[in-house]
């Protein structure tokens, strides 16, 4: 039993050992271990907040959750095995026309950390901080609700397909409270998003 746990931890020391000096070498190579990210996305769920009604009866719903994300920030790769991302975005959902647009938006701040399962896929999570929330409309009704700043859990995969490209799955458990009264909002959504980092 003890032959065994010895080879056991010094079979881990070498892959450890192999995996930093890969790191080193890759550092050496030029990579850089703190880089800009710049995003896109969109994103699906929440409750129903509000609908739009156009001239030839179609309706366009606008969600807690729904929208269309553009986010910029920083990447940190600590060590082999752990990144950490700190990101602010745009996060909105719209239904335009002619005469004006109803709109959601909000603006996230977001930290999260990752464990990178290889060199091609790293998983994490963290905290967004929503901040600036409202739905309203731009066509002169004075039709405007705003939310309180809100903390939210953050849970998502992204898949590298190369050192510049990400792809991320996530979900966010957005809730939102109308300033003054009102029953909480919710804001949960899932969400797909393209990563570039430079």
């Amino acid at each position: 039993m003890k032959r065994l746990a010895f080879a056991l931890t010094l079979a881990l020391a070498t892959i450890g050992a192999a995996q930093a000096q890969n790191f080193v070498q890759v550092q050496d190579a030029g990579a850089k271990p703190l880089r800009y990210v710049l995003g896109i996305g969109f994103t699906r769920g929440g409750d129903h907040l509000a609908t739009a009604v156009y001239e030839d009866g179609l309706e366009m719903k606008i969600r807690g959750g729904d929208g269309i994300v553009l986010l910029a920030g920083l990447d940190y790769r600590i060590d082999p095995q752990f990144s950490v991302q700190g990101t602010v975005a745009y996060h909105a959902d719209r239904a335009n026309a002619r005469n004006g647009d109803l709109r959601f938006e909000r603006v996230p701040f977001e930290l999260l950390g990752y464990y990178h399962v290889n060199d091609k896929v790293r998983a994490g999570g963290g905290l967004r901080y929503v901040t600036n929330t409202s739905l309203g409309d731009s066509i002169g009704s004075g039709y405007e609700v705003n939310f309180k700043d809100t903390t939210s859990p953050v849970a998502e995969i992204e898949y590298l397909f190369s050192p510049r490209v990400g792809v991320k799955l996530r979900y966010v458990n957005d809730k939102f409270k109308e300033e003054g009264s009102g029953a909480p909002v919710k804001g949960d959504h899932v969400g797909v998003l393209v990563n570039a980092y430079f």
